[in-house]
């Protein structure tokens, strides 16, 4: 506006229009609605957003450089911190991307640990991210509701591996150890309560009219340009692109197992709210059937040059401490060269390795491909155009981590 309070003053009694400029706003790094140090620059025009810059690399360590000078074993810890609200994921798609890379699969029983774990850690992800959209949007008891049963979940993972947040439970080759009946029992326990708890979430915000006031028509992209924009996941699938990796490209035993892809039909920010809340069902589905038809059988595969062997062994026997010994420090020393690209989907969206192998036991190359990196490059596309208040529903939405952005 004018500076000067006289020319103002002016200006109004003489009913001309008051001088306007944009004002440019920074929201983060440090701002808590934006899930992480993700800082984003906001050109405004009054309250309506005229272009949204989102800057990255806050947070960046360097993991894909960091994986090129540690064995294939010991990346498996590094993948943890990706996204590390389910970094059970990220350990089960590396380690199918190395099995695939070195020609060796796990045994079906860890096959069905993999799947259980798996799902455990999507349901434990998307309770984060319902708990957080809607703090953010203003709905504090579901934030209250969903720690309840993720905290379930954590410590389920705590009982089976030590470990509640960054567990490396997954092995090249199968699973570090095997699980329990009591276990097996005490989460099948869980996947009985959990669906009336996903209907206490959505009694408490579903129909609520503040809530669909603040989600419907809000950052709205056609499934034509969500494919170009490269989304997937669940923000793919809000604009109702029915691609799941687990379908199109089916590992593990996801195949042996009925489930559905939830979809939606407007892409706005409530179509994204409820296929996540569709896929609570779905996965919980998953856990039991898996609980059910788990086989017995070994957990690791039997490939003495690239998978470990078991601990009684290692503690007993020298030659596989040996074994052990030089799988860790040196890698497989017979590992093939060339090169390869795996996806598997993480509750975020398709989590790709691009390894690229010379024949030692280090990856000569190694990249990942994160689905928060994508998702972020369509924040200008979902917030330009409305509001500053939508700016916070359309970060929700998407549901980012930036420890697998920045990397």
């Amino acid at each position: 506006m004018e500076n000067t309070k006289g020319n103002l003053e002016d200006r109004t009694q003489e009913g001309a229009p008051l001088a306007t400029r944009e004002l440019t706003l920074s929201m983060g790094p440090q701002h808590p609605a934006t899930h992480g140090v993700l800082k984003l620059v906001l050109d405004l025009d009054g309250e309506t957003v005229v272009k949204c810059t989102p800057y990255i690399g806050y947070l960046h360590r360097g993991v894909e450089k960091l994986a090129e000078h540690r064995t294939y074993l010991q990346i498996i810890p590094l993948t943890d911190r990706l996204d590390y609200i389910a970094s059970m994921a990220n350990n089960i798609g590396y380690c199918v991307a190395v099995e695939k890379l070195f020609g060796i699969e796990a045994p079906e029983r860890a096959q069905y640990i993999r799947a259980i774990t798996g799902e455990m850690a999507r349901i434990a992800s998307h309770l984060l991210w319902l708990a957080t959209h809607a703090l953010d949007i203003g709905a504090m008891t579901v934030f209250l509701y969903c720690f309840r049963e993720r905290e379930k979940i954590i410590d389920l993972f705590e009982r089976l591996c030590g470990a509640r947040l960054t567990v490396s439970y997954p092995r090249i080759g199968g699973v570090r150890n095997d699980v329990d009946s009591k276990w097996l029992d005490d989460l099948y326990q869980f996947t009985e309560e959990f669906p009336m708890r996903v209907e206490q979430y959505e009694t408490l915000i579903d129909q609520n009219r503040i809530w669909l006031r603040r989600t419907k028509g809000i950052g709205v992209i056609s499934a034509e340009e969500a494919i170009n924009w490269g989304l997937s996941g669940p923000t793919l699938r809000g604009s109702g692109v029915p691609y799941d990796v687990r379908k199109f490209m089916p590992y593990g035993v996801y195949d042996k197992v009925k489930w559905e892809v939830p979809t939606g039909k407007n892409g706005d920010v409530y179509d994204r709210y409820r296929v996540r809340m569709e896929e609570f069902r779905q996965s919980n589905s998953i856990v039991r059937q898996c609980i059910e038809r788990i086989p017995e059988g070994a957990i690791m595969a039997d490939a003495p040059k690239f998978t470990l062997p078991p601990k009684d062994k290692i503690l007993t026997d020298m030659e596989h401490l040996i074994r052990q010994f030089v799988l860790i420090t040196k890698g497989p020393q017979t590992a093939p060269e060339g090169d390869i690209y795996v996806a598997t989907e993480a509750p975020k969206g398709e989590l790709g390795f691009y390894i690229v192998s010379d024949g030692t036991g280090k990856p000569y190359r190694m990249r990942i491909r994160t689905p928060s990196f994508v998702h972020i490059s369509v924040l200008p596309k979902l917030c330009e155009g409305g509001l500053v208040a939508d700016v916070i529903a359309n970060i929700g939405s998407i549901d980012i981590v930036l420890g697998e952005c920045d990397r």
